[in-house]
């Protein structure tokens, strides 16, 4: 594609796509109407592919094979994200960019800051998990139905950390009942939407 035909925004800015993980939809969409990122169009795989990471990868080609001619460029919003870096790989291919880090709770907390932590008897949340903590973890892990089965995943762990994207009370609330659920600690960081933000600022 030309520079003469490439799809642009009434701004002049080319229209990227960005293929990202469903589980980012709802910080995707507020950052995008915060800063007026018209450029940015969204479309998003489902949540659920973090149980079964091995999918993430051919979802991801397929979906630029679709659609790479309707776009001046394609932004992958993925971190590694349990694929073993088979998808840095195939972006390399692709010859598209993707956002850093092994996964979201790492860019959410930063990625330079969640290197120095040493939390590895931590859980985390996020404000999609605590608002979808039934549907993606309680019930997949099948503690719905046989709740011994929670000391046998979590009895390694000693908190849950709730990664804040937003300053909501009853988020908070809810995320201090999972903890409980769970038989771990409560910690709250209110780490707004970290790397996730500053990676789409820098798309263009």
């Amino acid at each position: 594609m030309d520079d003469t035909t490439r799809p642009t925004t009434p701004n002049g800015k080319g229209r990227i796509l960005l293929i990202a993980c469903g589980a980012l939809a709802r910080e995707i969409l507020a950052l995008n109407t915060a800063n007026g990122w018209d450029h940015l169009h969204l479309h998003c795989l489902p949540a659920n592919y973090h149980h079964t990471p091995d999918k993430i990868v051919d979802a991801v080609e397929k979906m630029v094979a679709e659609r790479r001619d309707e776009f001046e460029d394609i932004y992958v919003v993925y971190a590694d994200c349990g694929t073993g870096g088979l998808l840095k790989a195939a972006c390399d291919r692709m010859g598209i960019q993707m956002v850093e880090g092994p996964h979201c709770y790492s860019f959410f907390e930063g990625n330079t800051a969640f290197e120095t932590l040493d939390e590895m008897t931590a859980f985390y949340l996020t404000d999609f998990s605590v608002r979808q903590f039934d549907a993606f973890i309680w019930k997949p892990l099948g503690m719905d139905r046989h709740p011994d089965l929670r000391d046998m995943y979590f009895g390694n762990y000693d908190k849950m950390v709730y990664q804040a994207q937003t300053d909501d009370p009853a988020l908070t609330e809810l995320a201090k009942k999972h903890a409980q659920r769970l038989g771990l600690t409560f910690e709250r960081r209110l780490t707004g939407y970290g790397d996730l933000e500053t990676s789409l600022a820098a798309v263009r």
